[in-house]
């Protein structure tokens, strides 16, 4: 056993030195740090969730029938995804990300990722596929004009929404990600049971969308400390620390503000 041990984690270092030299550079990605979601952004986008081709976004897991089941919406540069990837082996994930340059950038570190892990041991059968990030992967997309293009009805168990634009002009709130237009859309793709995750550090940007989310009859909050008590504090943990904007605010000692909220069943009469 200890033995085994070893060689996997002599494969991850392997993975990891090989990584160095593979994984893309920022610099050569810039972009403005928001983009306008009522531009006409040229998108490709599929008529319905059954047009999409999911092996081409996960082919290890081309045969086994599984669909995305979290959503990062403005995944920004994939580091909520890269946390994860291993945390949660079962489970594909889909980072969204309306910004071109960005999103290439995510696109370039999975395969990155990917092509580091088999060159660290191509005929290692230690590791999982999601070691090797084959559960992850990213679409440049518009999630408040064409998210029901990409995932059916209750087909999500979790939704992240981690340091949105704050749009802090009044007449600009209306490009918020959480209105009540797009909650009953985030209600329509995420199953009973599944979560929203919110956290930002701009306290008025974090009470509005605690409050429409409350004021929401399909959603019902939930605390932190239960959500830990349910397993999920990996997933919380991620939520605070994975993130560049995450990381921005730790290094300037801010605050971050979470707000997490459950997807109620609706009883049939």
């Amino acid at each position: 056993m200890a033995k085994r041990k070893r060689a996997t984690q002599q494969a991850e270092n392997k993975g990891k030195e090989a990584a160095v030299g593979l994984l893309p550079q920022k610099k050569h990605y810039r972009q403005r740090a928001h983009a306008n979601p009522f531009s006409d952004h040229s998108l490709d986008y599929p008529s319905s969730p059954r047009d999409i081709d999911w092996a081409a976004h996960y082919p290890a897991y081309a045969n086994t029938g599984k669909l995305p089941e979290f959503a990062d919406v403005g995944c920004g540069f994939g580091g909520l995804l890269i946390t994860l990837a291993p945390l949660f082996p079962d489970t594909l994930m889909l980072g969204m990300e309306i910004r071109v340059q960005v999103s290439q950038y995510v696109q370039d570190r999975i395969a990155a990722l990917r092509v580091a892990a088999a060159t660290a041991d191509p005929s290692s059968t230690e590791l999982s596929p999601s070691a090797h990030y084959q559960n992850i992967s990213i679409v440049r997309a518009n999630a408040m004009k064409f998210l029901p293009n990409f995932f059916a009805k209750h087909s999500l168990s979790a939704l992240f929404f981690l340091f949105p634009d704050p749009h802090f002009k009044s007449r600009k709130h209306k490009a918020r990600i959480i209105s009540p237009t797009l909650l009953a859309e985030y209600a329509y793709v995420l199953r009973p049971g599944g979560i929203v995750y919110t956290i930002t550090d701009v306290k008025d940007l974090h009470d509005w969308m605690r409050s429409h989310l409350e004021d929401f009859p399909l959603f019902e909050y939930v605390d932190e400390a239960t959500l830990r008590a349910e397993g999920k504090g990996p997933i919380i943990d991620a939520v605070y620390t994975s993130t560049e904007e995450g990381k921005k605010v730790e290094r300037n000692h801010g605050e971050k503000w979470l707000a997490c909220f459950r997807r109620i069943e609706v009883p049939r009469e």
